[in-house]
């Protein structure tokens, strides 16, 4: 699914991403300042295209808007939520996961625009 090195961590300002291919059960790592959760591959996957969808949108929204408005859009798989709310060109990100854990994670949009280019750097599928 994903074309990367069998382990990495990236991180920047207010951003962590990370992959173990050999950890069970959960491969995957999202972080911020002050939180970090680990996610199997279904979910971190799951992340992965839904974080992209949501970039491709905001930046398709962009002509249609003024430049004062804001907007918040959606995304949602089987096993993550994900919200994107701001401008365009600047916007928070947030996720819950619906699975068991049930758990939250957020950047803010100081944060969102490097975390968008290492996901972009990833190829899914």
């Amino acid at each position: 699914m994903l074309s990367e090195p069998q382990r990495f961590m990236k991180e920047g300002a207010g951003w962590r991403l990370g992959w173990d291919k050999a950890a069970t059960p959960y491969q995957g790592l999202l972080g911020g300042d002050s939180w970090a959760l680990e996610l199997t591959a279904v979910e971190f996957y799951g992340f992965l295209r839904l974080a992209q969808q949501l970039s491709h949108t905001m930046n398709a929204m962009a002509p249609e808007l003024m430049d004062e408005e804001r907007i918040t859009c959606e995304a949602e798989s089987d096993v993550i939520w994900l919200e994107a709310d701001g401008f365009p060109h600047c916007y928070s990100l947030r996720f819950i996961l619906t699975t068991g854990r049930q758990c939250e994670g957020h950047w803010h949009e100081s944060a969102v625009q490097e975390l968008m280019t290492a996901l972009n750097g990833l190829t899914l599928f």
